[in-house]
């Protein structure tokens, strides 16, 4: 079953059908004890509703944060090592790759995030942009994966590979992350055969595209949690983008009306056009 927060409340879709949710505290959602449960009943005994109009779907975040992992997909290793290497940062992307402990950094509260069909941002003074199209988690306060959706983690790799230090310049601004449409509920991880699609529209043509499965994934998600979970809580939950495996050529970078969509097999597909 898939989550949608809308303008006009909570929504659950469950087999092709959609139920309204008598809930108005997204946050109250995440922090219940077994969501996928409370869910199922609500799909039994609420009341049948008509699919959510597009351009009222909010992004799924109220009080979260959202954390992100790097390096956990060798396509991202190896363009990290690329990128940085005249900074002499190259050794520190082979090591975290590597590395028992993983690399992870703050993204985004909010109201830095966009939602489906909003506009994404690049900075201003960033020559080379790119998104990164990520699984992304859903955990709970008690540090449970409890759902799945799509992230776009943009990214200014010239800033990053200028030198590693600034990495919460090139990663962290206004609009920086994308999350949406919807959070696929399930208490089982995903299959490794799932797909992750990006695809970058440019006047209306495809500019680049290419998919990459979660056997790529390096980091076991769960080992991904438990490591943000070390000494940290999470009252309100958290959303934690698990890496990109998708990387454009060097020669690409995003421009003013590009279009970005981003699928992943069983939750839907992200759309944002760059602003």
């Amino acid at each position: 079953m898939i989550l949608y927060r809308t303008t006009h409340g909570h929504l659950v879709e469950h087999n092709g059908s959609y139920h309204a949710i008598d809930e108005p505290s997204f946050d109250v959602l995440i922090a219940h004890e077994d969501l996928q449960a409370y869910l199922t009943a609500v799909t039994e005994e609420a009341t049948l509703t008509q699919s959510p109009n597009p351009a009222t779907i909010l992004a799924p975040i109220e009080r979260q944060e959202v954390w992100a992992a790097g390096v956990t997909y060798y396509n991202s290793r190896r363009a990290r090592i690329a990128e940085s290497k005249d900074a002499g940062g190259g050794d520190f992307y082979d090591r975290v790759y590597s590395a028992e402990r993983p690399e992870l950094f703050f993204k985004a509260v909010a109201h830095r995030v966009a939602g489906p069909n909003t506009p994404v941002k690049i900075r201003r003074d960033a020559t080379w942009s790119v998104p990164e199209p990520e699984l992304t988690l859903l955990v709970n306060p008690r540090a449970r994966i409890i759902g799945y959706t799509i992230g776009n983690d943009m990214s200014s790799r010239d800033i990053e590979g200028a030198n590693p230090l600034y990495l919460p310049q090139a990663k962290v601004y206004d609009r920086s992350c994308a999350l949406g449409p919807g959070i696929l509920i399930r208490s089982t991880p995903l299959p490794k055969s799932t797909q992750i699609h990006l695809d970058i529209l440019r006047s209306g043509h495809s500019e680049f595209a290419a998919s990459v499965t979660l056997a790529e994934l390096k980091r076991d998600p769960l080992t991904l949690v438990e490591y943000l979970f070390r000494d940290q809580s999470f009252p309100h939950g958290c959303f934690l983008l698990t890496g990109t495996g998708i990387i454009p050529p060097d020669s690409f970078t995003l421009q003013c009306k590009d279009e970005i969509r981003i699928s992943i097999d069983s939750i839907g597909t992200l759309v944002n056009e760059v602003d």
